[in-house]
């Protein structure tokens, strides 16, 4: 039995160099490139499994680079569930430049899934869903994926009794109108889905109060990035600090937070210590080069380091 199933409908093989200097019209010349099985629930899938949860990954895949991140996945150590798709996977490529400590990503937008590679993904899913304790969708959806997929996602979990952890943006996002146990999004995903700035940090309790209420989340974490997380459920509004750290790559520590907060559910704690380890587990991401997960002693040491939230008052508009 895994304690997690995770889903991928967009994944990458995720490609990062490091070159001096990003200037337009010159060659640039780059380090030899590493290689990453990435998308949102792979990355969740990799960091969950060197947390010591067991987890497996389901995900559509084609072309050579499909190939690729199905066989870096594996060996990552995670079971997968591979769907065949005929469109080749998409690659995302960042720059890692060291005059400057500066990153550029370059991120494509995937294969056109059908109709009946869409319905094996959520075939697969489901079955895997029928043993495990959370399911996490992460990451965008690709061509020809309707908006209401992650909602009909929630309606499995619901049905399968399968605790559903949802992080996704855009259209995605906005389709979702119930279902969602734990949803984690940043400040832009929130503006984006509500239509609002939400500039300061009682618009953005309120926002994430607003999807509480309104059914379509029992808890919404808000990621902030260096300015630490906000956890809001029905009866609370917590803001957490962020763990300072020197950042070597900013790539996928949103989805070691997703991570580290799903796995710290498994182990029996309180949404507020989960959300605290997945902090932990995104601040030990900043460290890695790349996609590379993050290693279980750093999580384990900054989650030590790390301070107890502070709850905060919530002033509607």
């Amino acid at each position: 039995m895994d304690s997690i199933v995770t889903l991928t409908m967009n994944p990458a093989l995720d490609i990062t160099v490091a070159a001096e200097a990003v200037r337009p019209t010159e060659k640039i010349r780059c380090s030899r490139a590493r290689y990453d099985a990435g998308g949102g629930g792979i990355n969740v899938a990799k960091i969950a499994h060197v947390l010591g949860a067991p987890v497996s990954a389901v995900f559509p895949a084609g072309g050579a680079s499909g190939d690729l991140v199905a066989r870096l996945v594996a060996e990552a150590g995670v079971p997968c569930r591979r769907i065949d798709i005929a469109e080749p996977t998409r690659e995302s490529f960042t720059i890692d430049e060291t005059d400057t400590g500066l990153q550029y990503r370059f991120v494509l937008p995937g294969p056109r899934l059908t109709a009946s590679e869409q319905a094996e993904c959520m075939d697969q899913l489901r079955a895997e869903a029928v043993s495990a304790q959370f399911v996490v969708a992460s990451g965008s959806l690709p061509p020809g994926v309707p908006a209401d997929f992650y909602q009909r996602i929630a309606e499995v979990c619901v049905e399968t009794g399968v605790r559903f952890v949802l992080d996704t943006s855009g259209a995605g996002l906005q389709h979702v109108h119930c279902g969602v146990s734990v949803l984690k999004a940043s400040v832009r995903e929130l503006r984006e889905c509500l239509g609002r700035e939400l500039t300061t940090e009682p618009e953005q309790l309120d926002a994430a109060h607003e999807l509480v209420d309104s059914g379509r989340a029992e808890a919404v974490v808000v990621s902030l990035g260096a300015q630490g997380a906000l956890l809001v459920t029905p009866t609370e509004s917590r803001r957490f600090d962020a763990i300072p750290m020197r950042a070597v790559s900013g790539v996928g520590a949103g989805d070691a937070m997703v991570a580290g907060i799903t796995v710290g559910l498994t182990r029996g704690w309180s949404l507020s210590t989960a959300v605290r380890f997945g902090m932990a587990a995104g601040a030990a991401m900043l460290m890695t080069p790349g996609t590379a997960p993050c290693t279980r002693a750093d999580t384990e040491r900054l989650f030590e380091i790390a301070e107890e939230p502070v709850e905060v008052a919530v002033v509607s508009a």
